[in-house]
């Protein structure tokens, strides 16, 4: 069930922090809110933190927090684009001065910052005794989850960032980004032990969409495989498994669906509903969606991002997951009607011909309606983000997943593996007997390694986590190179002019951070 109250809540903080940060650039001190006297009581402290989570959520701009990270994952190669953002990254030109990665950047340290401003007034509020003071640690601890997960996911592509864990107010406050990746970690590792212990199992629905206990000690089994912090993931991913009470959903298609929304193994995900307020539709519809979709189906007209065909044909003709990952038919209006007067479903193919168009591969203009063999579509739509059949592609309700219980099986199966403790297939086997797969045995250490970064690859498609895992398990011209063996079958199968980089494993920081902030350095690849 969606409700509003969380959203509403976040528009009227926005608004509070709006005048708090006008006052910032004024020399004199206005007499009207600020975010130093706003915040007198545990309620108004919540609000704070409702504008914390605004970043990983559409918010104000286009290249959001997670559509940013969509155009990243075109580095991999098998999911491509024909807008600049994912030609440049599919193509591998990358350079500090991208749009993409400035504007993902400074959504994640502008709320970064907030995060900071609402654990120190929580401090202060704790001291001062003000009333409901589980209130104010239930509200400290969001936003040190939050807090962390900028950073995880900051740490994620850059490697060394800057970090901070109070309010920047000058530049006297900037951070330096020595030894940042180790020094992120920690402090990720510190927030999410302590949030967990405040954090509540679950909420009611006029709060859905907060951080729980179980997100943050998922985000834990996360960083604390980023840190190769093998044992202590294994036994984080245990806690979660058996406490929780958590289990996968039958249908892989309900880890998408509207109506499974914040339930079950969706165990953090963005609050979504164009429908309610058109500020807040996410773009991931409009991105992949089926250019040729009508637009009274949720059609735009045009489309930025798919999957190549030979990522889909990855997927086992048996693996349950095909359909909640892909779209597999639609209405086009690419070709005429048939004879009945009816626009043609077309269904996606194996062995169909490959011819990319503007849009990614549509149905070829000239073929036959009442022919079905001719209704092939070559691009590999996801199924993930958009919505067919609704009225306007900007009623989107479809809510962002950004951790959900698998990512915790396999990642127990991948600390158990590594560390020689546990069932090490146990996650894995979870993972694709759910996906109608058989299970795995056998295998030595290497070998489960390389399965258990198979299933990612296609468990998270169109999530934007394959990069990341890639990057994380991968080191250029090292044994084993995930990361690189993926993005050269992507130059060799389409005949890409580009060539493996060590830049194709860490992203640059951008231009304007290097240039001002005298206490960072760049990342010697892109000096």
């Amino acid at each position: 069930m969606k409700t509003m109250n969380f959203k509403h809540l976040k528009a009227l903080w926005g608004l509070v922090l709006l005048v708090s940060l006008s006052c910032a650039d004024l020399d004199e001190n206005p007499d009207f809110t600020t975010q130093d006297n706003f915040f007198k009581t545990a309620e108004q402290l919540e609000l704070g933190v409702n504008a914390v989570y605004d970043g990983i959520g559409y918010g104000t701009q286009w290249f959001n927090h997670f559509y940013n990270r969509y155009v990243f994952e075109s580095r991999v190669g098998y999911q491509v684009g024909w807008e600049k953002g994912p030609l440049d990254f599919q193509n591998g030109n990358v350079n500090p001065g991208d749009d993409y990665i400035n504007t993902y950047w400074t959504i994640s340290y502008d709320h970064i910052n907030r995060a900071n401003s609402v654990i120190q007034k929580a401090d202060e509020l704790k001291a001062e005794g003000v009333p409901n003071q589980a209130l104010v640690d239930r509200v400290k601890a969001e936003a040190m989850f939050l807090r962390a997960f900028y950073y995880y996911n900051l740490v994620r592509y850059f490697d060394d960032i800057p970090v901070t864990t109070t309010r920047t107010e000058s530049d006297q406050d900037l951070p330096s980004n020595e030894n940042g990746k180790q020094v992120a970690l920690e402090l990720m590792v510190s927030d999410l032990t302590m949030a967990s212990e405040f954090l509540p199992e679950s909420y009611d629905d006029s709060n859905a969409g907060r951080a729980t206990k179980w997100a943050a000690l998922s985000l834990l089994v996360k960083g604390y495989l980023q840190a190769e912090k093998w044992n202590e993931a294994r036994m984080t991913a245990e806690t979660v498994v058996n406490e929780s009470g958590l289990v996968l959903f039958e249908n892989f298609e309900d880890t998408f669906a509207v109506s499974t929304e914040n339930s079950g193994a969706r165990i953090f995900e963005a609050q979504v509903s164009g429908g309610a307020n058109a500020g807040e539709a996410q773009n991931a519809h409009q991105h992949f969606v089926p250019g040729d979709l009508p637009n009274d189906q949720g059609g735009v007209g045009w489309h930025w991002l798919n999957a190549t065909q030979a990522y889909r044909a990855k997927f086992d003709p048996a693996d349950k997951r095909i359909s909640g990952t892909f779209v597999t038919d639609y209405t086009t209006t690419r070709i005429g009607a048939k004879s009945d007067g009816e626009l043609p479903t077309v269904t996606w193919s194996a062995t169909a011909p490959y011819n990319l168009s503007r849009f990614g591969g549509m149905v070829a203009a000239d073929a036959d309606p009442d022919n079905a063999d001719d209704l092939i579509f070559s691009a590999a739509w996801s199924a993930k983000y958009t919505e067919v059949g609704i009225s306007n592609a900007t009623l989107s309700e479809k809510n962002t997943v950004y951790i959900r219980l698998a990512d915790v099986l396999l990642g127990h199966s991948e600390a158990a593996n590594e560390s020689g403790t546990g069932d090490a297939f146990f996650g894995i086997n979870a993972v694709r007997e759910r996906a109608g797969l058989p299970a795995l045995s056998g295998l030595n250490k290497d070998q489960l390694r390389d399965a258990i970064v198979n299933e990612r690859v296609l468990e998270f498609g169109f999530e934007a986590e394959v990069y990341p895992e890639l990057k994380r398990k991968s080191t250029f011209g090292g044994s084993p190179d995930y990361l690189g063996d993926y993005i050269q079958e992507f130059i060799d199968t389409y005949s890409v002019d580009r060539s493996l980089s060590p830049k194709d494993y860490v992203l640059p920081l951008p231009l304007n951070e290097v240039l001002g902030n005298p206490n960072v350095t760049q990342n010697p690849l892109y000096q």
